[in-house]
């Protein structure tokens, strides 16, 4: 499912790099969502990017944390726990975007030229479950600093709040945010007794 993700989006966003029309009709505009019932904009943007640094690192990301995240699936449909690990993936990957959403909606359903485009909300979940279950497992900031997972989280979590406050910049903080939140509360929604999982972990090392 990652690859196949990695490859729609790529396509998508590549494509949309040279055809202005279709940007413009895929990307998230909440006041067309809001007013004009556009409702597939809240999936849709996610597969597009606003340049080729944008696509990279999303795509990067995702493809470092989203095999692993599949991996957690399919032990715990071993495990009895959950029926379908693609189910809950695919779950996992769009209820993260489509979470991230909301906040941007509310905030700019009035506003016709607000737009945001990016997998972020939904590649944040990916990355946030995975640190729900290996907290202390190190991940390396820009690929050369291991810094345990949940400090890494926590400082992600931070860092978008007061940069979401701030406003200075292009990016959607508030997507980045609800998205790391909601990736890190899946797994108890998929069954509560999985906090366990993340306690001793972090606790038991």
């Amino acid at each position: 499912m990652t690859y196949l993700l990695i490859a729609l989006t790529s396509i998508i966003s590549i494509l949309a790099f040279n055809n202005r029309t279709l940007f413009g009709k895929l990307q998230l505009n909440p006041y067309s969502v809001f007013h004009k019932k556009e409702w597939f904009r809240v999936l849709s943007h996610g597969f597009l990017h606003a340049d080729w640094i944008h696509l990279f690192i999303n795509m990067f990301v995702l493809y470092s944390f989203g095999q692993s995240v599949e991996n957690i699936f399919k032990q715990l449909a071993v495990e009895g726990i959950i029926k379908s690990p693609v189910l809950s993936f695919v779950i996992l990957y769009f209820g993260g975007m489509i979470f991230a959403t909301i906040t941007s909606i509310k905030n700019h359903k009035d506003d016709y030229w607000y737009n945001s485009v990016g997998a972020s909300g939904a590649v944040s979940a990916i990355v946030f479950t995975h640190i729900f279950f290996f907290p202390l497992r190190a991940i390396e900031l820009y690929a050369i600093i291991p810094i345990p997972g949940i400090i890494l989280g926590v400082a992600y979590l931070v860092y978008s709040q007061y940069m979401s406050k701030r406003g200075k910049d292009n990016v959607n903080h508030d997507a980045h945010f609800i998205g790391a939140v909601f990736g890190f509360l899946f797994p108890i929604l998929l069954e509560p007794k999985l906090i366990n999982v993340f306690l001793n972990q972090l606790f038991n090392f």
